[in-house]
């Protein structure tokens, strides 16, 4: 049976820091962190629950960090001007041979404590997947960890030179980095001559507060002044990215999420894939894009096994809840994709976007029902969600670098109140939740559950149900959504309803479908697999299939081939 993906997003930093009374803007030792030792087998078996297989722990890696770590002999401290928040980005890279030492419960074994984390991971049964940022580094990137003969990026590099294939990084040559926000003075003031770019893109010496004035832009032999590319000979960056994804890949991680990977040329993607899977053939290489137009180019010619959907399917299901779309725009997520939809990762949360129970989106956790059930059963691609998102979390605190915006801070040290009552100083027994997380947890425990369970959803096929039922005056459907899934003789048969008012439908199901995924007629007793109710239902293209569906919910009927029999 193939698995299908599960993931399960957290930043160890927040799940498990128990400190109940964080203050906006504290430091470590005002608020506390969430430690990797603290992710024990309990809490593992418990995230397990959930039908998950995949753990991406978001944050390992040594960052830019306003702490000062200098006592334990992590030189340089970094300077506070071009460190946001307090504990600051994890895409801000220090050092990409060594463990954020804010995640270890003794610094001098943070690597140590990180493959401890990673054996535990396996032992429960899940997979590891980490985050690769290739396109930029911290302003300053310092390894006092890299393997022998490593050497720094730039080291070498031509400083008097705007670009050339050699260096790692892009100068503005003979300017001083002035950004339009104040650098301090003095001892204490951050001084970058030349000027480096910026990491998004911005090639000047004069970012603004909404840059990613954090970080500096990575050189892979592509002139940004022309356009022309220089990849032979090999660029240096390209072999330094190799040796740190071989490194990772060495611990024992499973999976990378490449960060901003279409920021980055393709070639590079298409030589560094093959040359880690070389080595390690089964380590997936999951794209973080926005580009629709690009998804085939990145599965087909830079060889990565998963792309975020996040502009198809994600916006899509986000203005269904948001901003009247019809679930009929569903019928169009996957007709963009098809032919690569194994390859898409489905996801309502993650750590860029806004909690779906937040006011910014859908305002109730409960209504996220069927968005659920269609990003995690409309393929047989991965489905992700974010740690809280399966407790309702709605993103209600101002942590400090991120302000009151409906996202959970990936800058500061703070606290998840709907993860310190499921985590419950260790002991995640689920009697710290409210009744309404509890049922909740719950619902996605059941619907994420099913993707593996059922080998339909898992392996089989798919058949949209729309075009038959355009006109069907039980189904309205700006608000509701059907489809089947079907594998080795059972079927599903899958209704969302995004209405506040719940429905009573008599689906169409077209002779087309019936005969293509060898569905016998008659009637059968079926199963609903999220309520575990049975009735009797009919299967026939010349008869409906009737159910009632909640406000914001949905059903899947279970329906055995072998069981129907004929009226």
């Amino acid at each position: 049976m193939n698995r299908k993906p599960i993931i399960y997003q957290l930043f160890p930093r927040l799940l498990t820091n128990n400190n109940p009374s964080c203050i906006p803007n504290g430091t470590i030792s005002q608020n506390g962190c969430g430690k990797m030792n603290r992710i024990t087998d309990t809490v593992l078996n418990s995230i397990k629950e959930l039908g998950v297989t995949h753990v991406w722990y978001t944050g390992i890696i040594e960052h830019a960090t306003k702490t000062d770590y200098s006592a334990e002999g992590i030189l340089p401290p970094d300077n506070p001007h071009v460190v946001k928040g307090q504990a600051g980005s994890p895409y801000a890279i220090k050092d990409y041979y060594d463990v954020d030492p804010d995640l270890a419960e003794s610094v001098p074994d943070r690597m140590k404590e990180f493959e401890q984390l990673v054996a535990r991971t396996h032992d429960a049964g899940l997979e590891v997947i980490i985050d690769f940022v290739p396109n930029h580094t911290a302003r300053h990137y310092h390894s006092d960890c890299a393997p022998s003969g490593v050497e720094d990026f730039g080291a070498h590099d031509d400083t008097d030179k705007f670009f050339d294939p050699n260096n790692n990084y892009y100068y503005i040559t003979r300017q001083l980095f002035a950004p339009s926000f104040d650098l301090g003075s003095g001892k204490k003031a951050y001084v970058e001559f030349p000027a480096k770019a910026t990491g998004n893109d911005c090639f000047s010496a004069f970012p603004g507060i909404n840059d990613w004035y954090e970080t500096v832009k990575l050189n892979y032999g592509r002139d940004p002044g022309d356009g022309s590319s220089h990849f032979d000979p090999i660029p240096d960056t390209w072999f330094k990215m190799l040796n740190i994804l071989r490194f990772w890949a060495s611990k024992g991680v499973d999976a990378f999420r490449c960060d901003m990977v279409f920021m980055v040329p393709l070639e590079f993607w298409q030589w560094a894939i093959p040359n880690v899977k070389d080595r390690y053939p089964r380590v997936k290489f999951i794209a973080e894009i926005y580009d629709v137009g690009l998804y085939r180019d990145f599965i087909f010619t830079g060889g990565f096994d998963y792309l975020y959907d996040k502009v198809n399917l994600y916006d899509t299901l986000r203005g269904i809840q948001c901003s009247n779309y019809s679930a009929a725009t569903i019928t169009n997520c996957w007709q963009t994709v098809e032919g690569i939809q194994q390859n898409m990762l489905n996801f309502l949360e993650n750590h860029d976007e806004q909690r779906f129970g937040s006011k910014f989106y859908a305002g109730d956790p409960a209504k996220v029902i069927p968005s659920l059930v269609v990003s995690s059963m409309i393929s047989t691609g991965p489905m992700m969600i974010y740690a809280g998102q399966e407790l309702g979390e709605q993103a209600t605190d101002s942590e400090g670098f991120s302000g009151y915006d409906g996202r959970t801070t990936i800058f500061d040290y703070w606290s998840v109140p709907t993860l310190r009552r499921w985590y419950n100083d260790g002991c995640p027994d689920g009697s710290q939740l409210t009744p309404r997380e509890k049922w909740l947890r719950q619902k996605y425990s059941t619907i994420l559950g099913l993707c593996n369970r059922e080998r339909a959803i898992s392996e089989g096929r798919f058949y949209d149900l729309m075009y038959v039922n355009y006109h069907n005056p039980t189904l309205n459907p700006h608000r509701q959504y059907a489809f089947l899934r079907s594998c080795d003789g059972v079927t599903l048969i899958i209704a969302v309803n995004f209405s506040e008012s719940s429905c009573d439908l008599a689906i169409n199901i077209p002779r087309h479908a019936i005969e293509m995924l060898n569905i016998p007629e008659g009637y059968v007793t079926a199963r609903e697999m999220i309520s575990g109710d049975t009735d009797v239902k009919t299967i026939s293209a010349s008869a409906p299939f009737t159910t009632m569906i909640g406000p914001y919910d949905a059903v899947v009927w279970r329906i055995r081939h072998q069981n129907i029999r004929q009226s």
